[in-house]
Protein backbone atom coordinates (compact mmCIF):
# COMPACT_ATOMS: atom_id res chain seq x y z
CA UNK A 1 0.00 0.00 0.00
CA UNK A 2 1.29 3.46 -0.91
CA UNK A 3 1.98 6.01 1.80
CA UNK A 4 0.28 9.39 1.65
CA UNK A 5 3.53 11.01 0.57
CA UNK A 6 3.89 8.58 -2.34
CA UNK A 7 0.30 9.39 -3.33
CA UNK A 8 1.00 13.14 -3.10
CA UNK A 9 4.16 12.78 -5.18
CA UNK A 10 2.36 10.81 -7.87
CA UNK A 11 -0.48 13.36 -7.99
CA UNK A 12 1.77 16.42 -8.28
CA UNK A 13 4.00 14.72 -10.86
CA UNK A 14 0.96 14.07 -13.07
CA UNK A 15 -0.39 17.57 -12.53
CA UNK A 16 2.85 19.43 -13.27
CA UNK A 17 3.98 17.55 -16.32
CA UNK A 18 7.25 18.66 -17.88
CA UNK A 19 6.39 21.98 -19.52
CA UNK A 20 7.55 24.33 -16.75
CA UNK A 21 11.07 23.68 -15.41
CA UNK A 22 10.57 26.34 -12.71
CA UNK A 23 7.63 24.42 -11.26
CA UNK A 24 8.67 20.82 -11.67
CA UNK A 25 8.90 17.84 -9.35
CA UNK A 26 12.41 18.84 -8.25
CA UNK A 27 11.07 22.23 -7.07
CA UNK A 28 8.24 20.55 -5.16
CA UNK A 29 10.63 18.08 -3.52
CA UNK A 30 12.88 20.93 -2.38
CA UNK A 31 9.86 22.76 -0.93
CA UNK A 32 8.75 19.58 0.85
CA UNK A 33 12.22 18.98 2.28
CA UNK A 34 12.59 22.56 3.52
CA UNK A 35 9.04 22.58 4.88
CA UNK A 36 9.66 19.43 6.90
CA UNK A 37 12.83 20.85 8.43
CA UNK A 38 11.14 24.14 9.30
CA UNK A 39 8.07 22.34 10.69
CA UNK A 40 10.19 20.22 13.00
CA UNK A 41 12.11 23.28 14.17
CA UNK A 42 8.93 25.29 14.76
CA UNK A 43 6.92 22.36 16.16
CA UNK A 44 4.26 22.80 13.49
CA UNK A 45 1.79 20.11 12.46
CA UNK A 46 3.47 17.94 9.83
CA UNK A 47 0.03 16.57 8.95
CA UNK A 48 -0.75 20.02 7.52
CA UNK A 49 2.67 21.10 6.28
CA UNK A 50 3.55 17.94 4.34
CA UNK A 51 0.47 17.67 2.09
CA UNK A 52 0.43 21.46 1.62
CA UNK A 53 4.07 21.45 0.53
CA UNK A 54 3.53 18.54 -1.87
CA UNK A 55 0.39 20.03 -3.41
CA UNK A 56 1.10 23.78 -3.29
CA UNK A 57 1.52 24.03 -7.08
CA UNK A 58 -1.29 21.63 -8.00
CA UNK A 59 -2.74 24.40 -10.17
CA UNK A 60 0.01 26.40 -11.83
CA UNK A 61 -1.01 29.19 -14.19
CA UNK A 62 1.49 31.15 -16.28
CA UNK A 63 2.50 34.63 -15.19
CA UNK A 64 0.49 36.02 -18.13
CA UNK A 65 -2.70 34.10 -17.33
CA UNK A 66 -5.61 36.41 -16.43
CA UNK A 67 -6.47 34.28 -13.37
CA UNK A 68 -2.89 34.02 -12.08
CA UNK A 69 -3.83 35.64 -8.75
CA UNK A 70 -6.36 32.85 -8.18
CA UNK A 71 -3.99 29.95 -8.87
CA UNK A 72 -3.13 29.24 -5.23
CA UNK A 73 -6.82 29.34 -4.24
CA UNK A 74 -7.59 26.97 -7.11
CA UNK A 75 -4.71 24.72 -6.05
CA UNK A 76 -5.99 24.72 -2.46
CA UNK A 77 -9.50 23.78 -3.58
CA UNK A 78 -8.24 21.01 -5.84
CA UNK A 79 -5.86 19.72 -3.15
CA UNK A 80 -8.64 19.42 -0.57
CA UNK A 81 -10.85 17.60 -3.05
CA UNK A 82 -7.97 15.22 -3.83
CA UNK A 83 -7.17 14.69 -0.14
CA UNK A 84 -10.79 13.80 0.56
CA UNK A 85 -10.69 11.27 -2.29
CA UNK A 86 -7.61 9.57 -0.79
CA UNK A 87 -9.22 9.59 2.68
CA UNK A 88 -6.79 12.02 4.27
CA UNK A 89 -8.02 12.93 7.78
CA UNK A 90 -10.66 15.69 7.59
CA UNK A 91 -9.36 17.50 10.66
CA UNK A 92 -6.32 18.73 8.70
CA UNK A 93 -8.06 19.87 5.53
CA UNK A 94 -8.79 23.47 6.55
CA UNK A 95 -5.16 23.95 7.59
CA UNK A 96 -3.87 22.43 4.36
CA UNK A 97 -6.24 24.61 2.34
CA UNK A 98 -5.08 27.80 4.06
CA UNK A 99 -1.39 26.88 3.76
CA UNK A 100 -1.72 26.33 0.00
CA UNK A 101 -3.93 29.36 -0.62
CA UNK A 102 -1.59 31.67 1.31
CA UNK A 103 1.72 30.40 -0.08
CA UNK A 104 1.69 32.46 -3.26
CA UNK A 105 3.02 35.98 -3.57
CA UNK A 106 0.48 36.62 -6.36
CA UNK A 107 -2.48 35.80 -4.13
CA UNK A 108 -1.65 38.55 -1.66
CA UNK A 109 -2.94 36.52 1.31
CA UNK A 110 -1.26 36.78 4.69
CA UNK A 111 -0.54 33.36 6.21
CA UNK A 112 -2.40 33.10 9.53
CA UNK A 113 -0.86 29.87 10.84
CA UNK A 114 2.66 28.66 11.45
CA UNK A 115 2.04 25.88 8.91
CA UNK A 116 1.05 28.37 6.21
CA UNK A 117 4.07 30.54 7.00
CA UNK A 118 6.34 27.51 6.70
CA UNK A 119 5.05 26.47 3.27
CA UNK A 120 5.26 30.07 2.05
CA UNK A 121 8.81 30.46 3.38
CA UNK A 122 9.94 27.13 1.91
CA UNK A 123 8.55 28.06 -1.51
CA UNK A 124 10.19 31.49 -1.38
CA UNK A 125 13.50 30.07 -0.18
CA UNK A 126 13.54 27.90 -3.29
CA UNK A 127 13.50 31.11 -5.33
CA UNK A 128 16.81 32.22 -3.81
CA UNK A 129 20.37 31.31 -4.73
CA UNK A 130 21.61 29.55 -7.84
CA UNK A 131 18.51 27.37 -8.21
CA UNK A 132 16.29 30.40 -7.89
CA UNK A 133 18.24 32.24 -10.57
CA UNK A 134 17.96 29.21 -12.88
CA UNK A 135 14.22 29.05 -12.21
CA UNK A 136 13.92 32.77 -13.02
CA UNK A 137 15.73 32.28 -16.32
CA UNK A 138 13.48 29.37 -17.27
CA UNK A 139 10.36 31.46 -16.57
CA UNK A 140 11.67 34.43 -18.55
CA UNK A 141 12.84 32.29 -21.47
CA UNK A 142 9.44 30.60 -21.66
CA UNK A 143 7.70 34.01 -21.60
CA UNK A 144 10.04 35.35 -24.28
CA UNK A 145 9.39 32.35 -26.52
CA UNK A 146 5.62 32.81 -26.17
CA UNK A 147 5.97 36.51 -26.98
CA UNK A 148 8.14 35.72 -30.02
CA UNK A 149 5.54 33.25 -31.29
CA UNK A 150 2.79 35.88 -30.85
CA UNK A 151 4.87 38.43 -32.77
CA UNK A 152 5.58 35.91 -35.52
CA UNK A 153 1.89 35.15 -35.95
CA UNK A 154 1.12 38.90 -35.98
CA UNK A 155 3.79 39.56 -38.62
CA UNK A 156 2.61 36.64 -40.76
CA UNK A 157 -0.98 37.90 -40.56
CA UNK A 158 0.15 41.43 -41.42
CA UNK A 159 2.12 40.21 -44.44
CA UNK A 160 -0.90 38.23 -45.64
CA UNK A 161 -3.08 41.32 -45.31
CA UNK A 162 -0.57 43.35 -47.31
CA UNK A 163 -0.75 40.83 -50.14
CA UNK A 164 -4.50 41.32 -50.52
Amino acid sequence: MMSFEEIFCEKIFKALGTSDPAHDLAHVKRVVSTSKRLALEEKAELEIVVPAAWLHDLVNLSKEHPQRKLASQMAADEAVSFLRNVHYPDKYLDGVHHAIAAHSFSAGLVPATIEAKIVQDADRLDALGAIGIARLFSINIKSALLETRKRSRFIEKYIEELKT
